[in-house]
């Protein structure tokens, strides 16, 4: 996701996005919703592939085939996903994390209007994400106490941002929900996660737990002006303690040396 072109994805066939979006290594760039949006573009390019154009006018021709394509089903009750054309493109689709998405308000809505995805998908989901919710708030679940491979594989907020050159950035990385707020900064080389509960302001409620935990992996990785890999570093898997406002930094252990853009 950090090098995205048309002509790649005309050549990126079903078995291959699928094999991508599954793939716990896929550095996403944003959060769940732009993997959505990139989907729907290869979808488009897949089903038009005599289309031509500049990426930037990529989306905008998407959504307006597909809006098209919804104003078709209009009456029928269906998803473009559940039609003959749509099907084949499920087993990608399903791959998305969708509780990612749903759980901010904009992304939602687009969800909706688009109307790709099945209705059914989204309904359980929904309920998931609800129960999700309660326990986290009225049964006192301070998250994870031990590192499970696969559900931070598979079932984690994938959410990633690209550094131009070094230098100081600081982020937020939206949508954690159950009153999570978690503040990142990269400074001197060096990754800072911040809970922030009462320090700064916040667009959502926040936890008033004395203690939270995530289970996480952070990846740092530079890229020549090719796109190509020269340097690697990760986390590992790790479990963070964070108590009110509490800020810890990351340590990444070296797997490879160079310089260049970065993302995390």
């Amino acid at each position: 996701m950090t090098h995205q072109s048309v002509d790649l994805f005309k050549e990126l066939s079903i078995n291959m996005m699928k094999q991508l979006i599954c793939s716990p290594d896929l550095l996403v760039m944003q959060v769940e919703m732009d993997v959505y949006t990139a989907l729907k573009k290869w979808m488009f390019l897949q089903l038009v592939p005599s289309w031509s154009g500049s990426l930037i006018q990529l989306l905008a021709e998407a959504d307006d085939w597909s809006s098209k394509r919804r104003k078709e089903l209009e009456d029928t009750g269906i998803t473009f996903l559940e039609t003959d054309r749509g099907c084949p493109f499920v087993p990608v689709f399903k791959h998305l994390r969708m509780q990612y998405i749903i759980s901010d308000l904009a992304s939602a809505r687009i969800i909706e209007r688009d109307a790709l995805i099945p209705a059914e998908w989204l309904s359980s989901m929904y309920k998931q994400h609800w129960f999700t919710m309660l326990r986290a708030e009225q049964d006192n679940d301070t998250g994870p106490q031990e590192i499970n491979k696969y559900e931070v594989e598979n079932n984690s907020m994938r959410c990633g941002r690209r550094l131009a050159k070094d230098g100081d950035y600081c982020w937020r990385w939206t949508g954690f929900n159950f009153g999570f707020d978690l503040l990142v900064t990269y400074t001197n080389r060096y990754i800072i996660f911040k809970r922030n509960t009462l320090n700064q302001p916040c667009s959502g409620s926040v936890s008033l737990q004395a203690q939270r935990n995530i289970a996480f992996r952070l990846r740092l990785v530079s890229f020549d002006t090719n796109g190509k890999v020269i340097c690697s570093r990760t986390s590992g898997y790790q479990i963070l303690s964070l108590e009110k406002d509490q800020m810890s930094s990351i340590t990444l252990q070296p797997l490879h040396h160079g310089q260049g853009q970065r993302a995390v």
